[in-house]
């Protein structure tokens, strides 16, 4: 029974980069003589068991033969007489496909050393086509090590390009697609992984409602790489990322609006996405577009902040500003001067409104619809004063 550490923690380590899990494969031994030794038993699909004191995950050597379509259509063979480099064989990367033994010592049969030393991301064996999730996988890699230079092998693409157009990745389960994204968003280059799959052509065949604008329009991806830069948080970079209304230069007709609203809608569904990502989602692509006015008059700012439940939802609401501010700061008629200045006098343009509370009208006896219309017009005017306010100043 050989124990040999697997995968990414000695890539990472190989670049100089803290891994926080360790992945062991042993090669050699029975499922009962894992059991004997106090391992715990998790895997489902193939054998993998929990070291007793470190509880990280110990897998038995296996190979993988080709059994039917997606993500679970392998069958796995896992037994004593199955070698180290036949299961890094299996691996989707040789970045990914170097061991290493109880001495230090490298097991690198596929030179993945050496891909790492050219920054390059090369598939290990065609075998790699039989898993459509890793064409998402490359594609993440691409964004997790777009900084330090690293690329995707043409091989690699050229065989990522055939197996979207085999139409394998079609039996891709939403629930793995939308684990793959969330993934993603935590690299420093996120926009990586939407222009990869834009380049193979899987964005049209998984998210077909962004490939149009994400094909026609570097927007989503500048939004992203702002959101990013400003180190703001996942719901919005995926904001930016999933961003399906298009009209920059003008507001969107209602028409216009309805349809991003229920493309949004359909893809989150689809993808089975927390109901905090819907919602920003929904409101960016209803809003944004109409807040970037920069002649917006009173009446239709508060409109806006009533229909978006900027009242009850403030934290919601401020994330819709930051998405925003990440999405105009990228509209060419605009500078981002502009953009931060507009940004920030609907921020307090809405405080003075938020500010406006009932207690003051019902001491007078307002109560229902009066009250409402005298809350209405408080709000107006203090929209109005901040404007001249700003306008004075200016």
């Amino acid at each position: 029974m050989e124990v040999y550490l697997v995968g990414g923690a000695v890539r990472d380590q190989l670049l100089g980069i803290k891994s926080q899990d360790h992945d062991w494969v042993v090669v050699g031994a029975t499922p009962e003589q894992m059991l004997n030794q106090g391992y715990q038993p998790v895997g489902k699909d193939f054998p993998v068991f929990l070291h007793p004191t470190t509880h990280e995950e110990y897998a038995l050597a296996r190979t993988e033969r080709k059994s039917g379509h997606g993500y679970h259509g392998f069958t796995c063979y896992a037994a004593p007489d199955v070698t180290l480099t036949e299961d890094l064989q299996r691996r989707d990367l040789t970045i990914n496909a170097i061991a290493q033994n109880s001495q230090g010592e490298l097991i690198d049969p596929f030179n993945g050393a050496g891909d790492l030393s050219q920054k390059c991301l090369r598939h290990v064996s065609p075998a790699f086509a039989e898993d459509p999730l890793r064409v998402l996988r490359v594609a993440r890699f691409a964004a997790r090590y777009h900084h330090l230079g690293f690329y995707i092998a043409e091989e690699t693409l050229s065989l990522m390009c055939a197996m979207v157009n085999s139409g394998e990745v079609d039996h891709l389960v939403s629930e793995r697609i939308w684990q793959e994204i969330i993934k993603a968003t935590q690299t420093l280059s996120p926009w990586i992984f939407f222009t990869t799959l834009q380049q193979v052509g899987a964005l049209k065949r998984i998210l077909p409602e962004l490939a149009s604008l994400w094909q026609e329009s570097n927007l989503p991806q500048q939004a992203l790489k702002a959101a990013k830069q400003q180190q703001l948080g996942e719901e919005i970079q995926l904001a930016c990322a999933l961003l399906l209304q298009v009209h920059p230069n003008k507001a969107s007709t209602s028409i216009e609006v309805d349809t991003a609203h229920n493309l949004t809608k359909q893809l989150l569904e689809r993808l089975k996405a927390p109901n905090n990502t819907r919602q920003l989602n929904l409101l960016v692509n209803q809003f944004w577009a109409e807040l970037m006015q920069l002649e917006l008059s009173a009446k239709d700012l508060l409109n806006i902040f009533d229909r978006a439940d900027a009242w009850r939802r403030g934290e919601r609401f401020m994330m819709l500003l930051q998405c925003i501010k990440c999405i105009a700061g990228n509209i060419p008629h605009l500078t981002l001067e502009q953009v931060n200045e507009h940004i920030k006098a609907i921020h307090q343009q809405w405080q003075a409104a938020l500010a406006i509370k009932p207690g003051p009208f019902l001491k007078q006896g307002l109560t229902g619809k009066a009250l409402g219309a005298a809350i209405h017009e408080a709000r107006l005017r203090a929209i109005r004063a901040i404007a001249k306010e700003r306008s004075s100043d200016s």
